[in-house]
């Protein structure tokens, strides 16, 4: 088939290049083990021409803050390099299937290039979920300091030594920021950034407004320590009563697999009789891609926001 080796061909360029890209961010993180992540020139890929290509597009720039917001140490170009080569893994799978049709090779090639991005999605969001969980506690600790005569550097830097990642991760790039000559508004800002959360812009707001007006800061803390908890737990609860609908959802997409699976397996030939007939792959690419659209539909109905 003349259309094989074009796909060896690519998928051997995308290795070479997803390798080297591997090759090349490790004994880079060698050589600059001992500095301090302040101190590093975050770039975009370790490969010149992959660097150049990617800075002509503004879509890198929100890769590589939803990398660094899902706590990865990956590049924009190994993050690019990963979707490329399973882009081509599953159009070298899909297109070897003779009977599925040409669309639905299309969409499990880009379903497949898609999943190293969504992988950083949902990291970062359970990355946000445990940082929501732990605030509360750290800026009751905050609280605690101020009312005992620290200042407010002193409980950020308790929060950066005591507390686990994210939470303790983020207080110490705060702190070392401001050790090295930002001011608590830009050190704080950054912080916002890089945890876009209402929470974190509700602290920074009161810390900067505290240095403007004055006031005893650790009231306020308490007092927006109280309001995250009451609202994480509402929040909790909401996740709880949406959590049945999800499941019912995940049932109803795979009843219908499960059933074609019971059907193949008692009757082969009655299910295997689509695959002969344009029509019958044709329907069943179609029923594949409503199941999936549905699943997302569902989640999506069954979701409730705050």
């Amino acid at each position: 088939m003349p259309v094989l080796p074009l796909l060896l061909g690519v998928f051997v360029v995308t290795f070479g290049l997803a390798a080297a890209v591997v090759v090349q961010m490790r004994s880079r993180l060698e050589s600059e083990a001992e500095l301090s992540p302040l101190l590093r020139e975050e770039r975009v890929s370790s490969i010149s021409f992959w660097a150049r290509l990617l800075n002509r597009f503004q879509a890198s720039d929100t890769l590589r803050s939803h990398i660094q917001q899902a706590g990865l140490n990956w590049s924009v170009g190994r993050l690019t390099a990963m979707m490329l080569l399973s882009g081509t893994v599953g159009f070298a799978v899909t297109s070897s299937i003779s009977w599925l049709p040409s669309f639905a090779s299309i969409g499990g090639t880009l379903g497949l290039a898609a999943s190293p991005y969504l992988y950083v999605r949902g990291r970062r969001r359970r990355r946000f979920r445990a940082f929501e969980s732990q605030f509360p506690d750290a800026l009751d600790s905050i609280a605690r300091a101020l009312r005992a005569g620290h200042p407010f550097s002193a409980g950020l830097d308790l929060l950066g030594s005591e507390y686990p990642a994210p939470l303790g991760l983020e207080m110490r790039r705060t702190y070392e920021e401001w050790k090295l000559g930002s001011s608590w508004e830009q050190a704080l800002a950054g912080l916002a950034e890089r945890v876009p959360l209402p929470s974190v812009s509700l602290f920074s707001g009161a810390v900067k407004l505290q240095s403007r007006t004055g006031g005893k800061l650790n009231e306020v803390l308490a007092k927006l320590s109280e309001t995250m908890r009451e609202a994480n737990a509402l929040e909790d609860e909401v996740r709880a009563i949406a959590a049945h609908g999800k499941l019912t959802g995940a049932i109803l997409s795979a009843l219908p697999l499960f059933i074609a699976g019971m059907l193949f397996f008692v009757n082969p030939d009655y299910l295997l009789t689509l695959t002969r007939h344009e029509i019958g792959r044709t329907l069943i690419a179609v029923s594949l891609a409503l199941l999936i659209a549905a699943h997302f539909v569902i989640r999506k109905l069954v979701e409730i926001r705050l």
